[in-house]
């Protein structure tokens, strides 16, 4: 698996990213410490987990790995904050106190004294975006983070925090994490052409259109899906319900056979050629589940499949953003 350059920073990370979401709910223990090692094992170096993913769980189970499982040195963390859970549902909170009251607590569960990556996992819009930066520039000068980013906020205030950021030296923004997928190109309107004039590499979570584009789905729901989850159906029934979705799905499907691969090492494959990509963070229940991910990192597609995804699964541009 190839180490890519995180936008124009020092950080290199491994082409897949390994996401923590289910880890602590649906994967347990000893899954996870199998997951981990067969990451590892082919080469797999960022590990993406959140103080939110399962109310800390994700990171507890992640920091027990690391005492002995896997070495701390081999691996890029990338935590999130800026997300708690309270009686009335999930509460943003970007503030100074918050984002670094939680990076303590997640630094606490993973044992160690500093992650990789440290990101707001979504935009507060109770906090001025001034105070938000100001918390990514003490996270890493005090030492907690070596690089910092933005999950999920739209391009004008990822340049907005950027140039924020930029007024520090030595301290400026590394990454953008957004949904992209085949089934998810709205990133590539304003938000990807930021990143390329930023300077600023990009994480792309649910790489897999949230598991729609593995085929899975194509005729039935199956048992053990996420779609069939009580707590997950709502997470996907976006992509099951799309009539364009299914175009996609299908077209991806049709390459996969002309090119003896599966529809998942297809789907990974365009989004890995996708120029400001850094990694695609995949997100396996089960050991099993991470095996074609894996074989998708080698998988060149050739030009003419590019082309006819590209086609199927392009966006609208319209004003301004096709000038």
């Amino acid at each position: 698996m190839d180490r890519r350059q995180v936008g124009t920073s020092g950080l290199r990370v491994s082409a897949l990213g390994l996401g923590t979401m289910t880890w602590g709910r649906d994967t347990d223990a000893v899954d996870a410490a199998e997951i981990l090692r067969t990451f590892a094992d082919a080469g797999g170096t960022l590990v993406d987990t959140a103080a939110s993913y399962g109310d800390g769980d994700a990171e507890r189970v992640l920091g027990e790995l690391l005492d002995g499982k896997v070495a701390r040195d081999d691996l890029v963390l990338c935590t999130k904050a800026g997300v708690r859970h309270g009686p009335d549902g999930a509460l943003r909170d970007a503030s100074r106190g918050g984002l670094l009251g939680e990076l303590d607590g997640s630094l606490e569960r993973l044992g160690t004294d500093h992650v990789d990556l440290f990101l707001v996992a979504c935009p507060d819009p109770t906090t001025p975006l001034e105070e938000t930066v100001s918390a990514l520039r003490l996270a890493v000068s005090s030492g907690r983070t070596r690089y910092v980013g933005l999950s999920n906020f739209p391009a004008w205030a990822s340049a907005r925090a950027a140039t924020l950021l930029a007024a520090a030296d030595g301290v400026g923004l590394t990454a953008l994490e957004l949904e992209y997928s085949l089934l998810q190109r709205g990133v590539e309107r304003e938000a990807v052409p930021a990143a390329e004039a930023l300077g600023l590499g990009l994480l792309a979570w649910s790489p897999l259109g949230r598991g729609v584009l593995t085929g899975k789905y194509r005729r039935s729901v199956p048992a053990d899906s996420r779609a069939a989850s009580d707590h997950l159906a709502g997470f996907v029934a976006p992509y099951l319900d799309d009539d364009g979705a299914a175009s996609v799905v299908e077209a991806v499907a049709t390459a996969a056979e002309g090119l003896g691969r599966t529809p998942l090492e297809v789907a990974l494959a365009w989004l890995l050629a996708r120029p400001t990509t850094a990694s695609a963070l995949v997100g396996a229940r089960t050991p099993a589940q991470l095996h074609g991910p894996v074989a998708a990192a080698d998988l060149d597609l050739p030009a003419e499949v590019h082309a006819a995804l590209d086609d199927v699964s392009g966006i609208f541009l319209g004003y301004p953003e096709r000038w």
